[in-house]
């Protein structure tokens, strides 16, 4: 499919969506676009990844059934690609960035818009609301929206309106975007971070909104999730070392709760051996044991508080939480040592999706 080359872009809206086995979510997510109320001219382009659940299929149908839909290729899969050939294909001069696991709150792109205008802004971005169906979904949801699950990224949940590091999804000045080189399509994940990193440091702002608000709706097993959190871990460590400290401190504290947990195992082998023990021992229990203990006891109180929902959603939780923290954690080490390498979200293959209602 064949790229639309337009030396001088037009006034208009380009929304860009990178699609891979989403046959559940991605009627939703179009329609949450399509159904946005600009006064300016709009498209949808999609990235197609090589799916095998019928997405391409159903695609291909919508975009025969309106003409603001397009298609272009994105055999490699990888995200970043994907966007930068969309965009690529695009005629408008803003780029909205959208995914098929995500809907569009009305008047989100109105709003946006506005944004960028009053603030003078490269990128806008607002709050990420995670929402679920099943009792697992809902626990990852909860977590996703709160600062003990991912950290408390401004998106997460932020009230603030002002200048920010990133921005989920974006709203974006297409000149700037092009300016600073499009998405790095060596990074697999993080890409988004990496791509506004670039923007502040060539001088323009990316600005926070909390008006604005995208529903994500997040993996639906337990093992997607695992591979999601491994897969975004590795890519952040892969951050860390080609950016070092530009990275914030909250992306540290799950790979240290991983390096305290095997030193436990180990200091708890070395115990039940007699290699270590009396006084040494208490005093290496108390430095090993007791932030463990701290952190299963915070576990539990997120899975007791109030909004924790029925049982079944609360002893998720107490899985869900340690699952993202140790999985991330474990990626980034990996990431950090060995670099992320060719690491894939493996949670997006060969998926199969329950439909949304």
């Amino acid at each position: 499919m064949p790229d639309n080359d337009i030396d001088a872009p037009e006034t208009g809206v380009s929304f860009v969506m990178p699609v891979l086995n989403e046959r559940a979510y991605l009627e939703h997510a179009i329609r949450s676009v399509l159904t946005q109320e600009l006064t300016v001219p709009a498209e949808l382009v999609l990235a197609l990844g090589p799916s095998t659940d019928g997405t391409t299929e159903l695609a291909q149908r919508l975009a025969a059934e309106d003409d603001r839909i397009r298609l272009v290729d994105n055999p490699a899969a990888h995200i970043p690609v994907g966007l930068n050939a969309a965009i690529r294909a695009s005629r408008y001069d803003t780029i909205v960035r959208v995914d098929a696991h995500s809907e569009l709150s009305p008047g989100y792109a109105a709003r946006a818009l506005e944004t960028l205008e009053r603030t003078g802004a490269a990128n806008v971005g607002g709050v990420m609301h995670a929402d679920g169906r099943t009792p697992f979904q809902k626990a990852v949801a909860r977590l996703y929206n709160s600062p003990v699950g991912l950290g408390g990224g401004a998106y997460h949940g932020g009230t603030q309106e002002g200048e920010a590091e990133s921005a989920y999804l974006g709203v974006m000045r297409r000149a700037v975007i092009e300016e600073v080189g499009l998405f790095d399509e060596t990074i697999r994940r993080g890409e988004d971070w990496e791509l506004n990193l670039r923007i502040r440091q060539a001088g323009h702002r990316v600005w926070f909104d909390p008006s604005l608000s995208v529903t994500y709706w997040p993996r639906e097993s337990w093992l997607r999730l695992a591979r999601q959190f491994r897969a975004t871990g590795a890519w952040r460590g892969e951050l860390v070392r080609r950016y070092g400290r530009r990275n914030g401190i909250r992306f540290f504290a799950p790979p240290a709760l991983v390096v305290l947990v095997a030193t436990a195992l180990v200091v708890g082998a070395l115990q039940l051996t007699g290699a270590i023990s009396g006084l040494i021992s208490a005093i290496i229990s108390a430095v090993v044991y007791l932030p463990l203990l701290a952190y299963a006891l915070l576990v539990i109180a997120v899975a007791s508080l109030p909004g924790g929902g029925r049982l079944r959603q609360r002893m998720w939780t107490l899985a869900v939480l340690p699952t993202m923290h140790l999985s991330w954690g474990l990626g980034f080490l990996g990431g950090v040592l060995r670099g992320a390498g060719d690491t894939v979200d493996a949670s997006r293959l060969g998926t199969r999706n329950t439909p949304l209602p």
